[in-house]
């Protein structure tokens, strides 16, 4: 054993910081005892390689910068407490702090009510800096989020290859405030992955299952977009192939935590504390750092293979394996009939939105809450204007509630005119 390994070891037990830069790429002509070395550091640490000596002194010094910071010696503000520049609360969207209002106060029983002022409602988040927003307030509230954080925004990819290679079948961009961009993602991997439908054995509901748990997705895609570095040039990516999900965040784990790690039960590390709040308050996330031991569960519960995670070129990347299929692509064989359609169902039926909004409905009037769920669609306005109002407009659903169409027990039911279109479509 070299001395340098002995150090490694001795370090590592004492519990202080090991910073490891390598030169060169190749390590077949290493001598094996710094062969041993780097395999044993590969397990437990993140190491840098560089090629000359200004990339050494690059990464030392960028290595300390982010030492100073963790262990609170570097007495700057965090990213999500700073201002955001050129910011001011006319940039806050009245509507979504009342929305989140509203959220917080039936899920947590958040103490301000839904008429709070703007103002008043992010000096209670800790979510102003010198009566300017900072960049949290920004990404939860702002009208345009992107237009002061450009990278924030969110890259959602399908491909039919097993690798990242064009053409691309479908790509989206999706932008808004940090609420806006885990629903809309959620959506567009739910859109794509196969389904099957159960039978109402178990209830007057058919169950659906997809090939990965929704539980599954939305817990990578909002944890990818809460605990992100936002100081990054890069942007979160999504992509889904025939054989998984990948979630791309750029950014790493703190120091504190390892990939091992992630197994066992561990506290909460926000990366951005100040945004995690507003999550948290909506029960987008739970702050207690059981996301991923649950999305193990989940896994588990499906009979899927464990995620994967990993931490590379700047990204901390997470691998989700499809059930329906872990080696093939899908086109290489296509089913003659899709598994979520039933014999007498058309293709065309299950896409329409109003032939799902209504058969969800047929045996008893829902609310939005319990509708989202059932047809898989998470976010609001896709839900509202795909689904309801061409329903309600056609008039083949109505509200329980018709007076008061905004009342939280509004619940929505199938007309006479509704049944007689479903019927026909059948």
């Amino acid at each position: 054993m070299s001395p340098t390994h002995r150090e490694f070891l001795a370090a590592s037990v004492a519990g202080k910081t090991r910073l490891i830069y390598v030169k060169g790429t190749n390590d077949r002509l290493r001598h094996p005892k710094i062969k041993s070395l780097l395999c044993l550091a590969g397990g437990e640490l993140i190491r840098r390689r560089f090629d000359t000596i200004p990339e050494l002194q690059s990464a030392v010094y960028a290595s300390l910068v982010k030492y100073l910071h963790d262990t609170g010696r570097l007495l700057t503000r965090p990213f999500d407490a700073t201002a955001a520049r050129n910011a001011t609360l006319k940039d806050i969207s009245t509507e979504k702090v009342r929305w989140f209002l509203a959220r917080a106060r039936n899920e947590r029983d958040y103490p301000l009510s839904q008429n709070t002022s703007v103002k008043a409602a992010l000096a209670h988040l800790n979510l102003l800096e010198n009566e300017r927003p900072n960049n949290a307030a920004i990404l939860a509230f702002g009208l345009s989020p992107q237009r002061f954080l450009t990278t924030s925004e969110v890259k959602c990819m399908h491909f039919h290859s097993l690798q990242k290679q064009k053409p691309i079948p479908s790509y989206q961009i999706f932008k808004g405030t940090i609420f806006d961009l885990v629903d809309q993602s959620v959506d567009f991997v739910m859109s794509k992955l196969n389904r099957s439908v159960g039978t109402r054995a178990m209830g007057p509901q058919a169950p659906v299952e997809y090939d990965i748990p929704q539980e599954v997705v939305a817990e990578g895609i909002v944890n990818a977009i809460a605990h992100r570095n936002y100081v990054s040039n890069a942007s979160v990516e999504i992509m889904l192939f025939p054989d998984r999900l990948e979630i791309w965040n750029p950014g790493s784990l703190p120091p504190s935590l390892s990939i091992k790690g992630l197994r066992k039960p561990h506290s909460s590390q926000p990366g951005n504390p100040l945004l995690a709040e507003p999550l948290f308050l909506t029960k987008y996330i739970e702050k207690a750092g059981s996301g991923i031991i649950d999305m193990y569960a989940y896994c588990r519960a499906a009979e899927m293979k464990p995620p994967r995670f990993q931490v590379e070129n700047g990204f901390f990347i997470l691998t989700v394996w499809r059930k329906h299929s872990e080696t093939v692509p899908v086109r290489e064989k296509r089913p003659t009939q899709s598994p979520t359609q039933s014999p007498t169902q058309s293709p065309t039926q299950l896409s329409d939105p109003i032939y799902r909004l209504l058969s969800a409905v047929v045996t008893r009037p829902l609310s939005s809450g319990e509708l989202r769920p059932l047809l898989a669609i998470k976010h609001r306005p896709t839900f509202r204007e795909n689904y309801l109002r061409p329903a309600l407009k056609k008039g083949l659903i109505a509200y329980t509630v018709p007076k008061k169409t905004g009342s939280r027990l509004q619940k929505y039911r199938i007309t006479g005119r509704g049944r007689i279109w479903l019927a026909k479509q059948r």
